[in-house]
C-alpha cells in the first residue's frame, strides 16, 4: 500500500483532528486559512481515500472500570495459516483485548489487554486467552505506570 501524498494543508488538517476530532469544519478552515467549503471537502478526500480511517471517542480506562492494563505474550505450537487464522478470528472477538501484534523475535503474539483487577486479569488470562487455538506458552506483564499513550501519528 502507497501513502496518501499529504500536502501541507493536509498535515495540519490531520493533526488538528487528531487533537480534537470533534473539530467543526469551521475550526479546522481556520486552522488552514481555508473557507469552509474547500476545506470540507479536503477532509472529505482524506476520508475517502482511507487517511481518516475513523473517529472515536477515547475513554478513561480506570474511570470505566478496567484498572488493570496488562500484556499477554503468546507463543504458538506451530505457525500454519489455520492455526494463526483461528487464533486471530477468536482473539478479534474478545473485547478485553485492545490490540493484537503479531511479532518477530521469541513470543508470536502480543495481546494488550484490560481488566478489573489483578484477580480478574489472572482469570481472563486462565479462562479465555490459555484457551485460544494453538497457544503453547503464556508470559504476562502489568503496566506499572502508563507514561503515553497516543494514537496521534506525526504527520
Amino acid at each position: 500500500m502507497h501513502p496518501y501524498p499529504l500536502d501541507p494543508v493536509d498535515r495540519t488538517l490531520l493533526n488538528a483532528l487528531q487533537r480534537d476530532g470533534r473539530a467543526t469544519v469551521g475550526d479546522l478552515a481556520e486552522a488552514v486559512s481555508l473557507s469552509t467549503s474547500p476545506c470540507w471537502r479536503r477532509v472529505r478526500a482524506l476520508e475517502e481515500a482511507g487517511v481518516i480511517a475513523g473517529y472515536h471517542a477515547h475513554l478513561h480506562r480506570q474511570r470505566v472500570g478496567w484498572g488493570v492494563l496488562g500484556f499477554v505474550q503468546l507463543a504458538l505450537h506451530d505457525h500454519q495459516a489455520d492455526t494463526t487464522s483461528a487464533l486471530e478470528r477468536e482473539v478479534l472477538a474478545m473485547p478485553q483485548v485492545l490490540s493484537c501484534h503479531n511479532l518477530s523475535g521469541r513470543y508470536d503474539y502480543q495481546l494488550e489487554v484490560v481488566a478489573a483487577d489483578l484477580e480478574s486479569f489472572a482469570d481472563y488470562v486462565r479462562t479465555h486467552v490459555r484457551s485460544l487455538p494453538g497457544v503453547r506458552e503464556i508470559s504476562t506483564s502489568f503496566s506499572l505506570k502508563e507514561v503515553k499513550r497516543t494514537m496521534a501519528l506525526p504527520v
